[in-house]
């Protein structure tokens, strides 16, 4: 598995090797982290109220006998309208999944070395809008060929954030805050050397 390289222009000019070791990955991996990174996202903050937190139902509704009518305790049973609900939801639950620093690793491995199986791993010297303007960004996208990018660079410039940020069909981020999830969204991943590196040889030797 290989990641292109291209030049100033968009031009390829060479080709990196990936590891030996991203081979031999498995896509559970992947989803492990995914449905991890995912489950950490949710708001929990659906919420209904039981019997008990809904107003009223001090008194009984109507006598106990003689009445015809069924047995009721309170008006804010389930069974009555503007009552509580049974079994309904709550924001106490927890969603969070567990997942381990290898896992994330691999995880993160895995979803490159498909993005250089299928040739939408791309390697640059340099992502650098000197203008700082959106026109200069969408024009550097545009010539990538792209339908949509994660542009990864070692460290996050102001220049480039002004410049990407209202991009639609790209993403800006620095390498420390890369992730499976991220490179796995996008249809393509387009990266400064400087930062493939950091990201390949993070975790050499472990």
């Amino acid at each position: 598995m290989k990641a292109r390289v291209l030049d100033q222009q968009c031009q390829e000019v060479g080709q990196l090797d990936l590891p030996e070791r991203f081979k031999d990955i498995k896509e559970h991996n992947l989803y492990l982290y995914i449905k991890h990174y995912r489950a950490l996202a949710r708001a929990n903050t659906a919420k209904s109220k039981n019997r008990g937190e809904v107003s009223g139902g001090g008194r009984k509704p109507w006598s106990q006998k003689g009445g015809g009518r069924a047995r009721a305790g309170s008006i804010t049973s389930p069974v009555f309208v503007g009552g509580g609900v049974s079994h309904g939801a709550t924001n106490e639950r927890n969603y969070n999944l567990k997942i381990n620093k290898k896992q994330k690793r691999l995880a993160l491995e895995y979803a490159l070395a498909q993005k250089a199986l299928h040739n939408n791993l791309v390697v640059v010297d340099q992502i650098d809008i000197a203008s700082k303007k959106t026109k200069d960004a969408s024009a550097f996208v545009k010539n990538l060929g792209f339908r949509d990018v994660l542009l990864i660079t070692r460290a996050l410039d102001e220049g480039n954030y002004l410049a990407f940020r209202n991009l639609k069909n790209c993403y800006l981020l620095e390498t420390s805050e890369v992730n499976a999830y991220w490179i796995a969204a996008f249809g393509a991943v387009v990266v400064e050397k400087a930062a493939f590196e950091a990201l390949i040889k993070a975790h050499e030797g472990e």
